[in-house]
């Protein structure tokens, strides 16, 4: 009998474990959402329900046979053990990692983060129950030495010592990145308002949220704070709200020119990542302008949101970052290919 799972059985069991979320019964799911919330009090009910989104989107049928299609399978004879060290800045966040391991059929050796275990074993237990073959594939550890290759997701502190670590095997290492939004002042009031998800899902904690605006003018800043008066109930979170009260009275302290409406700073600034409750803007004059900075600013990009007339590359509609497809890789790195080329 053969205990590893074929091309055909991995890929089933990620569309049925798709199935299994969207057939979870509500008792389930707040026991799974409150032992989340209880190791880390940023996942609350609704950033974890978005989490199980964002996944079934992922491992859809028709999104998975979309990917895959453009890669070619041969009969992985001589899986490599590959070592997966996870983030837990939002829930779920290395599910594309361990899925792209797991389909391209190497061994998956996770280091799961300490700050979202509990989702990340859940979905581990749900597939080795729909196939118990996967349990070949997978295995968490404490310490991942020795492995033949390695795909490690951190902060650009972190990334140094993987890189100093790993840098000698196969890898991939992504640093922190974040995500910006262009407004021209011809943004709906609908448009506006969907930014809002871009940039309060998961308390602004992901590199697809967005942290820094390019306006045109300022005007556009007050009709987007008046478009975003319905997410005033992040400020409830007790977490995001001690941020933005600090940031807020640092501001005031240093009498620091900032607009404010009770739960979100806009501050001028020229960087990218701004603290959590405060978002940055930064005026341009010209498109062509703009492509310029973009580009040289795209190492620390993970996503540019805006209108399609705007012709950037690649630009995500207002209210979609939280959603990526499958071959949205982070970094734009091709991790399957990596993983198909160490075979």
């Amino acid at each position: 009998m053969n205990l590893i799972p074929t091309f055909q059985e991995r890929v089933s069991a990620f569309i049925q474990l798709g199935k299994r979320i969207s057939e979870l019964d509500s008792e389930e799911k707040f026991s799974l959402f409150r032992k989340a919330e209880n190791q880390n009090t940023w996942f609350t009910f609704l950033s974890l329900q978005s989490a199980l989104d964002g996944i079934s989107f992922l491992i859809k049928e028709e999104n998975l046979e979309r990917w895959l299609s453009a890669y070619s399978f041969s009969k992985n004879t001589n899986p490599k053990k590959v070592g997966i060290l996870m983030a837990g800045n939002i829930p779920g966040v290395g599910f594309h990692d361990l899925m792209s391991v797991l389909i391209s059929g190497h061994v998956a050796c996770i280091k799961l983060s300490s700050s979202d275990s509990v989702l990340m074993k859940w979905i581990i237990d749900q597939l080795i129950s729909i196939n118990p073959k996967l349990e070949q594939l997978i295995s968490v550890e404490e310490m991942l030495k020795n492995k033949d290759a390695y795909i490690a997701t951190g902060s650009d502190n972190s990334a140094r010592y993987f890189e100093y670590y790993f840098g000698k095997y196969p890898h991939i290492i992504r640093a922190n990145r974040t995500s910006v939004a262009v407004l021209t002042g011809k943004e709906t009031e609908e448009e506006l308002s969907n930014l809002g998800d871009d940039i309060f899902q998961y308390f602004g904690l992901g590199c697809r949220n967005v942290s820094k605006l390019f306006v045109q003018n300022e005007e556009i800043l007050i009709r987007l704070l008046q478009a975003l008066e319905s997410r005033a109930e992040v400020a409830s979170h007790h977490k995001y709200h001690n941020n933005y009260e600090y940031n807020k009275s640092i501001y005031l302290v240093n009498g620091d020119k900032h607009l404010d409406n009770g739960f979100l700073i806009l501050k001028e600034s020229q960087e990218l990542v701004s603290p959590v409750g405060v978002l940055y803007f930064e005026k341009f004059t010209t498109l062509e302008d703009l492509k310029l900075k973009l580009t040289a600013s795209s190492p620390r990009i993970q996503c540019v949101i805006g209108r399609d007339e705007l012709k950037i590359p690649g630009v995500i509609s207002f209210g979609q970052a939280q959603m990526p497809a499958p071959w949205d890789y982070a970094d734009g790195v091709d991790t399957l290919q990596f993983l198909l080329g160490l075979d």
